[in-house]
């Protein structure tokens, strides 16, 4: 399978701060890939950029082969590249399915087709369906993280970018998130992760990037920088 995201030298500023330097990387179809780093490395600015949340003041990314550097965040989402952002952002005066419904505004495929990825959202999070009525603020993190998943499930992408979606999760509740992603993947969504869990996210990542201050400083499998003694060192807790 093919490269999906290609992301060449970009570059990206706020104000006179230089936040991304001259990064790129790769996403090949069917994969799970991973960034790791440390809170203000310019992972989230990253994910932006791509989606198209950020401008970019140099460097070219393309999707499919087709450059996206300008084109709109909702045309993105329409071309299949969908976001689920860092801190969830669910509606929360809107209930479970209403959060879903708007998930599938981009869609001009049919009602038929869109109840059958209301059936796959289900099939994949039971639990949402189970609260298909409630209010999407009285969830528990956890949840909310579900129906962000799930809400981004529905626009029917082809790849998935997920930015720290263990955040504030109790330990049980991250093995249930990251269980998910690896579900998603086989469904046949590429996937690029942005975590700060690095031990969860190597564990199911195929490569992985580090990115340090705005720079990618080291990449490989991610099996590979799981074993390596500054990565161990510096995200795993390895003394």
């Amino acid at each position: 399978m093919g490269e999906l995201l290609s992301v060449r030298n970009i570059n990206v500023y706020y104000g006179s701060i230089h936040a991304i330097k001259d990064v790129s990387f790769h996403v090949d179809e069917g994969e799970i890939v991973t960034m790791i780093g440390a809170n203000g490395a310019g992972k989230t600015t990253t994910m932006h950029a791509i989606s198209g949340l950020l401008k970019v003041q140099s460097g070219e990314i393309d999707y499919e082969g087709t450059n996206i550097l300008k084109v709109e965040p909702h045309k993105v989402v329409s071309m299949g590249l969908a976001q689920c952002p860092e801190g969830r952002r669910v509606f929360s005066g809107l209930t479970v399915q209403e959060n879903l419904e708007l998930g599938a505004y981009t869609r001009r495929d049919g009602r038929d087709a869109v109840q059958d990825d209301y059936d796959m959202v289900f099939d994949l999070l039971p639990r949402l369906k189970e609260r298909r009525n409630q209010s999407a603020g009285t969830l528990s993190g956890g949840e909310q993280q579900m129906l962000a998943i799930g809400r981004a499930l529905m626009c029917r992408p082809k790849m998935l970018l997920l930015d720290e979606p263990s955040m504030g999760l109790s330990p049980l509740l991250v093995k249930d998130i990251f269980r998910i992603i690896e579900n998603v993947n086989k469904q046949g969504v590429t996937v690029l992760l942005v975590e700060q869990n690095a031990k969860m996210a190597l564990n199911i990542a195929n490569r992985a990037y580090v990115l340090e201050t705005g720079r990618i400083i080291m990449d490989g499998s991610a099996a590979e920088l799981a074993s390596n003694p500054a990565v161990k060192k510096a995200y795993l807790g390895a003394k």
